[in-house]
């Protein structure tokens, strides 16, 4: 069997493939990762055939759409996933077939509705249903502590004892435990009682994953993350240095125009010289008045040169072939000690 573990930071991902044919899978696979994934799978000569989430993740983005866009394979998820680019929903006891692998999907709901196990060989991959001294949390999105208690006690403890857990989460360097040394010693799963457990699970005040809302509406609906859109925009758009533009603005070009897509308040606290002002909320709405000529070459700005480059793309993708983006934005400008204007300019 080949078998990789890939960590992203506390996230835990997994290729799983069949020696003899050669098919793999990909377990919670993570964004930014990608290449990885796909470097691994040719290192060991396998290709991927499927991408399985084992729930719908609210700490990190799923890689699993753009994996099958790029890839031209099926996304497998529960049944109870809202994700409407799942192309197999597996219902408690269904297999996967890996070659002669076979991954038996267990529904463990609980830290979320869809949340389900995967049990191959001498292993069980357990998503966020339980981990290594811990188990998923059920403050979140369809979390029901009820229903992890019963996933825990009723299902996935009563495997056998030897199995190896293999997690979607260990943010201490742990690679992977097993059924028998997580009932002996997680502290969680002491509390054996149903009215315990859940008290337990309802009292333990953790903190809110930073992208939680961000990360469950792209892994709910497929939807783009910011950091997407801003990839995609930085592969369409050029960008000029502060030094360039110091240098334009010292000698005065008019060939150049500097848009400031900025709120006014923050375009009338400091702007470079002789920049013209249309805040990216307007940008579409009054691009036609503010900018006729599209021949011209425009430079965007914006404090930290993100929205500065989500405008120039927008920009080019009405008609601005010539429009470009300032590297670094108006903090670096400030820093560098470059000329501003206050106020409005006439």
């Amino acid at each position: 069997m080949v078998f990789e573990q890939i960590a992203t930071g506390g996230c835990q991902s997994y290729l799983i493939g069949c020696d003899d044919t050669c098919a793999a899978a990909l377990i919670d696979p993570e964004l930014s990762q990608i290449d990885h994934y796909i470097a691994l799978a040719s290192r060991d000569g396998v290709r991927i055939r499927y991408l399985i989430d084992t729930h719908t993740h609210a700490d990190h983005f799923s890689a699993t759409k753009e994996l099958a866009r790029q890839l031209n394979v099926p996304v497998i998820m529960h049944r109870r996933s809202p994700a409407p680019f799942v192309d197999m929903r597996l219902a408690d006891g269904e297999m996967v077939v890996l070659g002669k692998l076979r991954l038996r999907a267990l529904h463990t709901p609980g830290h979320t509705a869809d949340s389900m196990c995967l049990q191959v060989n001498d292993r069980v991959f357990t998503g966020d249903t339980l981990l290594i001294g811990g188990t998923g949390r059920t403050d979140l999105p369809s979390g029901d502590p009820e229903q992890l208690h019963d996933s825990l006690f009723n299902k996935l403890l009563k495997l056998d004892a030897a199995l190896k857990v293999y997690p979607a989460h260990d943010y201490k360097g742990r690679s992977h435990s097993t059924i028998a040394e997580e009932i002996a010693n997680n502290p969680r799963l002491q509390k054996r009682e149903r009215s315990e457990f859940v008290e337990m699970m309802n009292t333990l005040n953790l903190t809110m994953p930073t992208h939680i809302t961000e990360a469950l509406r792209t892994n709910m609906s497929g939807g783009k993350t910011v950091a997407h859109l801003l990839a995609a925009a930085t592969a369409t758009v050029p960008f000029m240095s502060l030094g360039e533009l110091k240098a334009r603005v010292e000698a005065k070009e008019d060939d150049l125009i500097v848009l400031d897509v900025r709120e006014r308040d923050a375009y009338e606290g400091g702007h470079v010289p002789g920049a013209r002002l249309l805040p990216r909320g307007q940008l579409e709405l009054r691009v036609n008045t503010e900018l006729p000529d599209p021949t011209r070459r425009i430079l965007a700005c914006c404090e930290l040169g993100y929205i500065s480059t989500l405008a120039a793309a927008t920009l080019r993708e009405m008609g601005f072939a010539h429009a470009v983006a300032l590297d670094g934005g108006m903090k670096a400008w400030r820093e560098s000690g470059y000329p501003l204007t206050t106020g409005r300019d006439p």
